[in-house]
């Protein structure tokens, strides 16, 4: 009884771990694309606020989307 569902945590800690590594590489991936004419780690050392906003929103949801995949 305890064997599997120390498995089942594993399982799922590597898929957070997963899922935390594709929402900041989608974030970075966006952030070099999209965004070509800003610098989002510059702005925020600025003390720039809404940068900082729009950053964390996009990981945010992101991370939702990536989590409703994990889910199925």
């Amino acid at each position: 009884m305890l064997i599997p569902m120390m498995m089942t945590m594993v399982v799922n800690l590597i898929y957070t771990v997963l899922a935390i590594g594709l929402a900041v590489c989608a974030v970075r991936f966006i952030d070099d694309k999209v965004f070509t004419k800003i610098d989002f780690q510059d702005e925020i050392k600025k003390g720039n606020m809404a940068a900082a906003i729009l950053l964390a929103a996009m990981l945010i949801f992101i991370a939702i989307v990536v989590s409703s995949g994990l889910k199925g």
